[in-house]
């Protein structure tokens, strides 16, 4: 831990002092704390992913979502409660991250757009899509491999999800060209703690990401079955990929 402790406040090392005794992140911290992450979605994967990576000390949260609470969000989006119906969820997301750690700079941004990804991805070192609709996926997809950036891309509906980290070699296009089949949570519902689990799942890829852990799910998918609890994890080829 000596690399770390110069960087932090006396408070910080109490905060995180579970987290530094694993021998994977004893001499990390630093590196999360000077960090910046992007979260586009502030939704049922989302929450989680904010939640984590602001306990974990990614120093600069970026939350990028347009869209309002609903009653109907509340079964499985933690970060709201019933008095947030109508607000605004980055702004929301953002305001209940910094309530759990103070130590982290979490901010609300415009929503995400080919226009203004130069501008939001400044400084950012990678993505986070928690998003819910192929037509946002492959806009990430598109700016990150653009800009040269890793992203952690998670999926879920009814009881299966699903969670990869892509990156300029191979994304989101190479993988699933199409969307084919695809369904949301809309049309097929989704069971809430399912998007606790794999949001959590996203969240340490993202942690690992960061400190340049030697395992990661680049280049691998992980799927997992809630009805079954069968987790599964598959290489992905990129010459077995139209578009690879």
């Amino acid at each position: 831990m000596s690399d770390t402790a110069p960087n932090l406040s006396r408070g910080e090392l109490r905060r995180y002092s579970r987290q530094l005794l694993l021998p994977e992140f004893a001499d990390t911290q630093a590196q999360l704390k000077a960090a910046c992450v992007l979260v586009v979605g502030a939704g049922g994967l989302g929450c989680p992913v904010i939640a984590y990576l602001a306990g974990a000390g990614v120093g600069k949260l970026r939350i990028a979502d347009s869209d309002t609470v609903s009653l109907s969000n509340l079964h499985r989006q933690t970060l709201y409660t019933t008095a947030d119906v109508g607000r605004s969820k980055a702004e929301t997301a953002a305001a209940r991250a910094q309530q759990v750690n103070p130590h982290v700079r979490v901010g609300a941004v415009p929503k995400l757009t080919a226009e203004n990804a130069p501008v939001l991805l400044s400084g950012v070192n990678l993505v986070v899509d928690a998003t819910d609709n192929f037509t946002a996926r492959y806009l990430i997809h598109d700016v990150c491999t653009a800009a040269g950036l890793p992203w952690v891309w998670g999926a879920a509906g009814g009881l299966s999800g699903m969670v990869s980290v892509f990156g300029p070699a191979l994304g989101l296009r190479q993988v699933f060209p199409t969307p084919d089949g695809a369904e949301s949570c809309d049309e097929i519902g989704v069971a809430g703690p399912l998007l606790g689990i794999v949001g959590s799942v996203m969240a340490l890829e993202v942690m690992k990401v960061l400190t340049q852990q030697p395992e990661t799910l680049a280049g691998q998918l992980w799927t997992y079955d809630a009805l079954s609890c069968q987790v599964r994890v598959m290489r992905l080829r990129q010459q077995n990929y139209a578009g690879a």
